[in-house]
């Protein structure tokens, strides 16, 4: 379960690029006001690749090292899985983490606020 709008967004995004590759339909992702300004079949890969790191299961996700290769080449790629993310993860008690937890609300809603390093 997403704890938080951003998070979700970014679910939601995956969720909809991987069932649009399902359904062949890869390139309805690319935005109209670059499609004739970009090579394609490089923007198919990318996304492809992309959905290949974002498998719900980290043994399914490819090394960096492989990832490369993949741009690199032209190997054919493995067809991706469903997408998944971090949500299990408390990272409330981790004291490395660099997110802000406020309370905005009485009815105990948390809001996350991501800070880049």
């Amino acid at each position: 379960m997403c704890n938080t709008q951003p998070e979700l967004r970014r679910y939601l995004n995956a969720f909809q690029a991987w069932m649009l590759h399902k359904e062949g339909r890869t390139l309805d992702l690319i935005d109209e006001s670059i499609v004739d300004s970009c090579i394609i079949s490089e923007v198919s890969r990318s996304i492809e690749v992309a959905l290949l790191c974002v498998q719900k299961s980290p043994e399914d996700r490819p090394k960096m090292s492989n990832v490369v290769l993949m741009f690199s080449s032209d190997i054919v790629l493995p067809q991706p899985k469903e997408p998944g993310f971090f949500t299990e993860r408390d990272l409330s008690n981790d004291s490395s983490s660099t997110i802000k937890h406020e309370t905005s609300s009485v009815n105990e809603l948390t809001s996350t606020l991501l800070e880049a390093r």
